[in-house]
């Protein structure tokens, strides 16, 4: 994704590499860690460094049983059911940009509401069937960790924000991408985000 990337960060353990984009303008690639905890400290901090636009790229699982493996998915919006966006003063849901959303579904990914959470695995099988339950009956497509915080601190910071993310397993069924799979679909959601940014 980047022309001759230069790795600025490395605090937390959180690789953050900068350079520039296909089209020749600057472009920063950082990882936030999972959850929304984590990824609220580097949000604020790129925000305070003066990122002005942010693309969460990463993996959610499906909910929609519609979905499959390595499909590409815009959140829209996000349904905040983490602690870190509620922290943060999110209500039920919170959007990103809507012309990030756009520029980032272009390519042809599914677009609708995501939902962040704060556990991987659930407490145990029922709970975990009961919210995934809940989660189809409100339209919900997949679930990931860090998209609501980011949202929220994006409206709070003045800062536009986009979250596409590529299906790595799906619930129902417990399928998941393999490795060479999941290298494949990072690839197409940096491609992705780095048109949208463009």
């Amino acid at each position: 994704m980047l022309v001759e990337p230069r790795m600025f960060n490395h605090h937390r353990g959180l690789w953050g590499y900068t350079g520039a984009a296909s089209d020749g303008e600057p472009l920063t690639i950082q990882s936030t860690g999972m959850g929304g905890p984590s990824a609220a400290i580097v949000i604020e901090e790129l925000a305070q460094l003066g990122a002005r636009r942010l693309v969460r790229v990463g993996t959610c699982g499906a909910v929609d049983g519609g979905l499959r493996l390595g499909d590409l998915v815009v959140a829209d919006p996000a349904l905040a059911h983490d602690g870190a966006s509620r922290a943060l003063g999110a209500g039920d849901s919170v959007a990103g940009d809507p012309e990030l959303a756009d520029r980032l579904a272009a390519g042809g990914a599914v677009r609708g509401p995501i939902a962040s959470a704060d556990l991987f695995y659930p407490a145990d099988a029922d709970a975990g069937r009961a919210q995934l339950a809940r989660w189809r009956e409100a339209g919900t497509l997949a679930v990931e960790m860090e998209c609501a915080a980011l949202f929220r601190l994006a409206e709070l910071r003045g800062v536009r924000a986009g979250c596409i993310c590529a299906v790595s397993d799906l619930i129902a069924t417990g399928a998941r991408l393999d490795a060479d799979a999941l290298a494949a679909a990072a690839e197409r959601l940096g491609h992705a985000a780095v048109a949208a940014l463009a």
